[in-house]
């Protein structure tokens, strides 16, 4: 009979041709455990997802409670459902009052598609801009945003009309004109390694789509939820989008996006035609439960006021001769080796060591840290200690090949 891991080499389908394959028997707090008992701490929280740890009491009690009363009604947006409107006041309480209206999706990627036609329905242009290295989705439409060949060549073509600028550079600014549609744009850029706005950039972008009357999309799909140490990062730099993107902290581990914008706005999506834009499971009541907990706990919690504590904390633990730079904003960091080698080397290190790291989709030369919120002290040190000795390992076998 085979075995757990033959089946899911048998019959789930791959993304790469060699998996983690990390069998997971639980889930608590920042860790993960196997089959054995061994314990694993998550330093990047399943890719910036359960930023309150794994399986929080609040979360799982919500989840537990909503399923009692009921799960699927009926397509998106034709029910009055409890825990979608109590979610999306809440949400919109900690926003500016331009962004009063919600759409909830399954997943970031339907939330940028979801920002994509909208802002099209919105300004009737054709065009769309995003920045290089980004990533916004991997459906054709959010896929068809980034510019790194890689990726999106084996599924050519994609969308038409789809520009790129570079982030942070104001001379690409003057690509943005009349036919733009929207900018998306991602508020700290994540996959590029933790590229964190300068000189007032995202004001200078602010300042040109108004000029050119098009809609600023900020994409903070991996750095909203506290991540950066406001609930948003657009609040650490004056500037209000036109639409905002939302998913993985948004739903404490369950699966939930959304795309904001203010109701004038949204209203489009629902004549000519009707039903301009619909889901079928998004804001699925479970899963709105578990983001209103989710959300409860971040504001109530006092979690998010902690987080640049607790960033200073491992930028000073961090420390080895192999680590060329440490960018961070808040507890995302990305820790740089200038080498995908040593990065690999080290990750399977840690793994083996009870310490799961990553690396980034445009940047293999670092390491990734976006440990959950609820991370303490010793536990902060025990990680940077574990980091530091598969640095060791990996730098010390790699300078003796």
């Amino acid at each position: 009979m085979p075995n757990l891991r033959q089946l899911f080499l048998q019959h789930v389908a791959p993304t790469s041709e060699a998996p983690l394959m990390l069998e997971v028997e639980k889930a608590e707090g920042i860790y993960l455990y196997d089959p054995d008992g061994k314990k694993y701490i998550d330093i990047i929280s399943g890719i910036s997802v359960c930023s309150l740890g794994h399986c929080h009491p609040k979360i799982v009690q919500a989840i537990k409670d909503q399923a009692d009363k009921f799960l699927h009604t009926l397509v998106y947006g034709e029910y009055v459902l409890s825990p979608q409107v109590k979610l999306a006041t809440l949400l919109t309480q900690q926003l500016p009052t331009s962004l009063d209206c919600v759409y909830f999706v399954n997943s970031g990627s339907e939330a940028t598609e979801g920002a994509m036609k909208l802002a099209k329905r919105f300004t009737g242009r054709p065009e769309i801009i995003a920045c290089y290295n980004a990533y916004h989705g991997s459906t054709q439409g959010s896929a068809s945003l980034m510019s790194e060949t890689y990726f999106t060549q084996p599924f050519h073509p994609l969308l038409p009309g789809i520009h790129h600028i570079q982030f942070n550079d104001p001379s690409h600014l003057d690509r943005i004109t009349t036919q733009t549609a929207c900018v998306i744009v991602e508020t700290v850029q994540a996959e590029s390694g933790v590229t964190v706005p300068k000189d007032g950039y995202l004001k200078k972008l602010r300042q040109r789509c108004d000029e050119t009357g098009t809609l600023l999309v900020f994409d903070e799909i991996q750095v909203g939820y506290g991540r950066t140490g406001s609930l948003f990062a657009f609040e650490q730099f004056d500037v209000v989008p036109d639409i905002l993107l939302l998913a993985k902290g948004m739903g404490g581990g369950m699966p939930i996006g959304a795309f904001v914008a203010s109701a004038k706005m949204m209203k489009l999506l629902s004549f000519e035609p009707v039903l301009g834009h619909i889901t079928t499971f998004g804001g699925h009541p479970v899963c709105c439960a578990a983001a209103l907990a989710n959300l409860e706990e971040m504001l109530e919690g006092g979690w998010i006021t902690k987080v640049k504590e607790k960033e200073k904390l491992f930028r000073s633990l961090l420390k080895h001769p192999a680590i060329k730079n440490l960018r961070s904003w808040g507890l995302f960091m990305a820790v740089d080796l200038d080498s995908s080698e040593l990065v690999m080397a080290t990750i399977k290190h840690c793994m083996a060591d009870g310490l799961i790291t990553d690396w980034f989709l445009f940047n293999d030369r670092c390491l990734r840290i976006a440990p959950p919120l609820i991370i303490n002290e010793a536990e902060i040190r025990e990680a940077c200690a574990i980091i530091i000795r598969g640095l060791d390992k990996a730098y010390q076998s790699l300078k003796s090949a």
